[in-house]
């Protein structure tokens, strides 16, 4: 690794930094700005009982003092605190929990997008025009415009409840089928349109007709000579995408009641478990900014013309 991708390496690191900063402190502040509080909606609790939780939890003190309290936990011992409505439990574990869920469920769909979009859109971008291109971008052209939980409410009514081939739900065995594909969807057809848009440019470059005047095959010019070229704008996509899928679709998770990270987001939001609001917050703003560095990488790596500054 040379010194320049090391310091670019860094720089990054404390944009990321900074990134995170703003994202806590802006969270912080908007949540504790809407009226209301954790254990309001809990019933037959008297205003001492609420005053001793808030005290035990230290939502008594000045606004400004939490803030730099939960700042300061988090900065020198990675302390999210203890979750509100989950009582015995850190906000760490719950999320450790979720994300095992998610990671599973996200990464398997990533995986399928990027190969099942990639082999999609370079078939198209071969058949230009034809009937199997003009399909292929009709039925992405559907998947993109379409929001993933009508898509998953598709799914669930035909291969859970007319069908019953799947089971609804995602905490079960096999229960993982359906929200994998619906997470999938609409990655898929996406990377399909930028593999196919950016294939039939590379195409039309002088070093893929001096390759096919020498003879190569159909198959070999594309994924030898033309694909590592058109498969850098997906490069560009992969980041954002894993970053999103991996926590998994807040929907999605919702719809076949998946017990991953974006549903316990979800409920600490309705419960109003502050400290779990601004785990999820903080594990998805990571991971965003890292997987962002690691696409930038990556398409270095792919490319070595493109400079990293």
């Amino acid at each position: 690794m040379s010194a320049k991708t090391v310091g670019y390496i860094l720089k990054r690191i404390a944009l990321a930094a900074l990134t995170v900063w703003v994202v806590i402190t802006v969270t912080f502040f908007v949540m504790r700005a809407v009226p209301g509080g954790p254990f309001l909606g809990e019933k037959a609790l008297t205003a001492e009982a609420e005053a001793a939780l808030n005290a035990k939890y230290g939502l008594d003190k000045p606004l400004l003092e939490q803030y730099a309290t939960y700042l300061r936990d988090i900065v020198t011992r990675l302390d999210f605190g203890p979750s509100l409505k989950q009582r015995g439990r850190t906000v760490a574990e719950v999320i450790l929990d979720g994300f095992r869920v998610s990671a599973k469920l996200g990464l398997t769909a990533a995986a399928i997008a990027i190969v099942t979009g990639t082999v999609l859109g370079s078939f198209a971008a071969i058949r230009r025009k034809k009937t199997a291109d003009k399909v292929i971008m009709v039925v992405t052209t559907a998947f993109v415009s379409m929001p993933s939980f009508i898509m998953g409410t598709f799914l669930l009514l035909i291969f859970a409840v007319e069908l019953m081939v799947l089971p609804a739900n995602g905490a079960v065995s096999g229960g993982l089928i359906l929200p994998v594909i619906t997470l999938a969807l609409y990655p898929t057809a996406y990377i399909t349109r930028l593999t196919r848009s950016s294939m039939l440019d590379v195409l039309g470059q002088d070093y893929i007709r001096t390759a096919k005047a020498k003879g190569v095959s159909g198959v070999k010019l594309i994924f030898g000579h033309g694909l590592k070229n058109a498969v850098l704008p997906v490069i560009t996509y992969l980041g954002p995408m894993i970053a999103y899928i991996v926590t998994g679709s807040l929907v999605v998770e919702q719809i076949f009641a998946v017990p991953g990270i974006g549903r316990t987001f979800v409920s600490s939001i309705s419960g109003r478990d502050y400290p779990m609001i601004m785990g999820t917050t903080i594990v998805l703003s990571v991971l965003i900014v890292t997987m962002n560095l690691v696409s930038d990488l990556l398409y270095q790596a792919v490319d070595h013309r493109i400079t990293l500054k």
